[in-house]
């Protein structure tokens, strides 16, 4: 049975932290992570006939904790020795969970420490970035690879072997010269997560708030632990400043709605505001990076009073320095918009040539030709590149949305 929807979203925001409170009592990362997704399964088959549980978060511990157990108990003599270990420390009241409207100290996050966990210095950074998506974002080994441009078996591959590299490592919050060291990964990784979120790769929803909500949880759980780092800072505002935007996005029957048409009265003005002072916050705190000059560009959209009124000439010249400084195929695309913005579209096609080795295939690339090939008034040509695009594109509302375009511009 597949869980309705608040079912869904419940065991996403809840399946880090068990798997957290698993792994920090037990060890055993893989088999904790098999233990949690037999009760999120149980959960899913449940919930939705039986109600959801008074601590839903507990009802999944103390099943998972079952399953690990049954799991161990099945094991050999070494296994079965942990085990009694694991019982003899933990607290009588280990299985239950905080209840329901109580906080936690960050320090006292598990899915924080599971956070830092997957990115031990040990692992590889493709390997850190694949193993902390699966754990504690909850996407699928299939959503990882086409967010990384790789064969599925290669992903998993990836997170198999990091599994075993971190198998028996000491569940805890690292040091601070640790914990910097870490800290690229970590920013990386709910980057990553927040993307799945606010644009999903696959599946009928182009929005997935569960996960989005997640990631800005976590960048703020990471923040005040480093208050002045200026790349945490920046993530945070990004994340706000477009999150924003995602009431207007899509319309009565989730059709995907572009930038430039939104109703901007839907926009979260109080989180536009947070952003935007964090970014103030944030360039202050050092010299700029990529999420502090992503940032930047987010505020100039969100600041306009409409479409045209954005500033492109100032999102241009903070693309200009963010490619210099952070070059990679998706900024050289916002690069191609903004320049054809400023220039016109036919210059923003002659951008596109420079880099469009490093994107051939991606479907983003090919939107955004279409976008400046019917700016440019070649009809043919832009729908030929808008059904290109739909073809690449496992999400649903952004093919629809392709394919309406295309459809628009039939002879």
């Amino acid at each position: 049975m597949r869980p309705t929807t608040g079912t869904e979203g419940l065991l996403r925001l809840h399946a880090p932290q068990v798997l957290g409170a698993l792994v920090r009592r037990y060890g055993h990362f893989g088999a904790a992570e098999d233990a949690v997704q037999e009760a999120l399964l149980a959960a899913a088959r449940q919930w939705p006939d039986q109600g959801v549980p008074e601590n839903p978060r507990g009802w999944l511990i103390k099943v998972a904790s079952r399953r690990l157990m049954d799991q161990l108990r099945a094991d050999d003599a070494r296994r079965r020795r942990r085990e009694e270990d694991a019982a003899r420390l933990t607290p009588r009241d280990a299985f239950t969970a905080p209840p329901p409207g109580e906080s936690r100290a960050p320090a006292d996050d598990d899915t924080l420490t599971l956070l830092f966990l997957c990115c031990r210095p040990e692992l590889t950074a493709a390997a850190q970035v694949a193993l902390t998506l699966r754990a504690v974002g909850g996407l699928t080994t299939a959503e990882i690879a086409r967010a990384h441009l790789v064969p599925e078996a290669t992903m998993a591959q990836r997170i198999s072997r990091a599994k075993a590299k971190i198998k028996g490592a000491p569940f805890r919050q690292p040091g601070p010269a640790d914990r910097d060291a870490r800290l690229a990964v970590v920013l990386q990784v709910l980057y990553l997560i927040f993307n799945e979120g606010y644009t999903a790769t696959s599946g009928d929803a182009l929005h997935r708030a569960d996960l989005a909500r997640e990631a800005i949880r976590l960048t703020r759980s990471v923040r005040r632990l480093l208050p002045r780092e200026g790349p945490v800072t920046g993530l945070l505002a990004l994340m706000l400043l477009t999150e924003a935007r995602s009431a207007a996005r899509t319309g009565s029957h989730g059709e995907l709605i572009p930038l430039d048409e939104q109703d901007r009265a839907l926009w979260d003005r109080r989180a536009i505001a947070e952003g935007t002072a964090l970014v103030e916050e944030a360039l202050g705190q050092g010299p700029p990076g990529a999420y502090q000059l992503q940032a930047a560009i987010a505020a100039l959209h969100d600041e306009a009073a409409d479409a045209d009124a954005t500033d492109w000439p100032q999102i241009l010249a903070l693309y200009d320095v963010l490619v210099r400084l952070a070059p990679e195929p998706m900024a050289e695309l916002g690069r191609a918009v903004a320049y054809a913005m400023v220039h016109g579209p036919r210059a923003g096609l002659q951008e596109l040539e420079s880099f469009e080795d490093a994107l051939r295939g991606h479907y983003r690339l090919e939107a955004v030709r279409a976008h400046l090939l019917e700016r440019a008034g070649d009809a043919e040509g832009a729908r030929a590149a808008y059904r290109s695009a739909a073809r690449g594109t496992l999400s649903r509302p952004e093919a629809h949305y392709l394919q309406t375009r295309a459809a628009r511009l039939a002879p």
